[in-house]
């Protein structure tokens, strides 16, 4: 799941039904919904039905959920976290449920940061890419399947760029536009054109390095190139893929023709996008009305939202969907 700055983030109501927001121009961190596992960082377990604020401070710039956790960076560089710790993913050196956010180290040099339910990806303001939590099938990228509770680099590189999170998987592009993948990959979610079962360590999505902005879903990925043409890969049972089938593919395809796509984001079997006209467009399972169409009809292609132009960003979650406008 792709972090959003300085404004909102689902924090993956994919399995839970809870957000994160940021309000105002310090801004504040707010959060609501399910609690039982103190995943909305406000020091106990009771569930919210409107959004309540975080402590008191207005320093938030980016933010990012994971299944039952949060993370968050201040504009100091400084990174927290809390939730549900298992297999270490919060990244604080031990497996204890916090409930309140909890400094990652002690660097200031996070930029930014990207969750799903066992594992956490982040960059730091020096270009390298670090990981930590689960590794299941070498999601964290670090050559093996050790769970890791504290932040562990990627490599030496520091040309990375842009990381997303998937369900088991990490997506990431470096400066040169070139795409990387690592962990689960038994749908096809790396894109590498084949079905093994994982990799521990970042492959190459082909050798492309026109690659501008992803966003992942559970078993699917999705990525916009410089050109503003959009692709998709991996899991396809709901017709997530926006493909106008429900067919896998373990290599890149594209979506349609336009090249006016801007940003993208999956969820368990959904995705939201906007074009640069401003309009909003949803695609894939359909059961509780997440496309936002009127309907509960499953879409395999693109499907236009309405029909306003002032849509600017989206971040969809297991059985809904939201986003802002201008």
């Amino acid at each position: 799941m792709t972090p959003l700055i300085g404004t909102f983030s689902a924090g993956t109501a994919r399995r839970f039904g809870w957000l994160f927001q940021l309000v105002g121009g310090g801004p504040g961190l707010y959060s609501w919904g399910y609690n039982a596992n103190g995943q909305l960082g406000l020091g106990d377990i009771l569930n919210r039905s409107s959004p309540v604020q975080i402590g008191t401070l207005t320093t938030w710039s980016v933010i990012a959920g994971g299944g039952d956790n949060g993370f968050a960076i201040k504009t100091d560089g400084t990174l927290y976290a809390w939730g549900v710790n298992g297999s270490g993913r919060l990244g604080l050196g031990d497996t204890t449920t916090r409930s309140t956010p909890v400094q990652v180290g002690a660097l200031t040099t996070w930029s930014t940061v990207s969750a799903q339910s066992a594992n956490a990806s982040a960059l730091k303001t020096d270009g390298t890419f670090w990981t930590w939590g689960n590794n299941f099938a070498g999601a964290l990228g670090d050559g093996t399947t050790t769970n890791r509770s504290s932040p562990v680099q990627v490599g030496a590189l520091t040309t990375w760029s842009k990381v997303s999170v998937g369900s088991g998987f990490v997506l990431a592009i470096k400066t040169d536009g070139t795409l990387w993948g690592q962990g689960y990959n038994a749908n096809g979610e790396l894109g590498v054109g084949n079905l093994t079962f994982g990799y521990s360590s970042p492959v190459q999505i082909g050798a492309l390095t026109t690659w501008s902005s992803l966003g992942t879903g559970a078993t699917s990925t999705y990525a916009i190139k410089t050109d503003g043409t959009l692709w998709s890969w991996g899991g396809n049972t709901s017709g997530q893929l926006g493909l106008g089938n429900t067919t896998d593919y373990s290599s890149p395809v594209q979506i349609g023709t336009l090249t006016t796509w801007s940003k993208v984001e999956g969820a368990n079997q959904h995705a939201v996008a906007v074009k640069t006209d401003g309009t909003l467009w949803a695609w894939g399972i359909n059961s509780s009305g997440q496309l936002g169409d009127g309907t509960t009809t499953n879409r395999s292609s693109p499907v236009q939202v309405g029909a306003l132009t002032t849509w600017t960003l989206v971040n969809p979650g297991g059985g809904a969907s939201y986003a802002i406008r201008t």
